[in-house]
């Protein structure tokens, strides 16, 4: 009777252990959209780049090149009027020289719009209630930066960042009924 006892005991406890040490075997996803390796080093880049004086060649020496650089949209003329001339609100002398400059060179003018991230999406928590479908939790980190950089011909006219320097989300979902919970409207929908 001990032995069937000891033997009980140790398979519960070997249970709790593998449901409470799975969570590294829930879901990970990453997504790297940058050749920068944090919020900073993309920041710098950009604020490196001096209107009026940098050019292409400095662009590519900061690790800015939209054909290498996933994620970069290559801007026309037309795409920067209507993103600085929206409407009749904004007058010309509240946009920026750089800008202007850029608007006024016509053809000649371009834009990269920059969009740089690296995301990690982990799925955290207890594993039986996640692989059950009873409750998951998704923990998402990282950082997003966006840029804009217009030229005329070569030369930077205008510089501009944004992003999030630190993303931290936790989204949980929980479902009363688990693996039963997506069955009602599959049922209601397939008949």
């Amino acid at each position: 009777m001990n032995l069937r006892k000891l033997i009980h005991s140790g398979c519960m406890l070997s249970l709790a252990l593998l449901v409470a040490g799975c969570s590294s075997m829930l879901p990970r996803a990453s997504s790297e959209s940058s050749p920068f390796k944090t919020f900073e080093e993309a920041r710098d880049a950009i604020e490196a780049l001096v209107p009026m004086k940098s050019d292409v060649a400095t662009l590519t020496k900061l690790g800015i090149d939209p054909v290498q650089q996933p994620n970069t949209v290559i801007l026309t003329q037309s795409d920067i009027v209507r993103r600085f001339v929206p409407s009749a609100l904004l007058k010309r002398e509240d946009l920026d020289p750089g800008v202007l400059a850029c608007l006024e060179a016509r053809d000649a003018c371009r834009g990269w719009e920059i969009s740089a991230s690296r995301i990690l999406k982990a799925r955290t928590g207890n594993l039986l209630a996640d692989f059950t479908n009873f409750s998951r939790r998704t923990e998402t980190t990282g950082w997003r930066f966006n840029a804009l950089v217009l030229l005329v011909n070569d030369l930077v006219v205008y510089r501009a960042w944004s992003g999030q320097p630190r993303v931290n989300e936790i989204e949980v979902n929980t479902n009363p009924l688990g693996p039963l919970q997506e069955m009602g409207p599959a049922i209601i929908t397939s008949q």
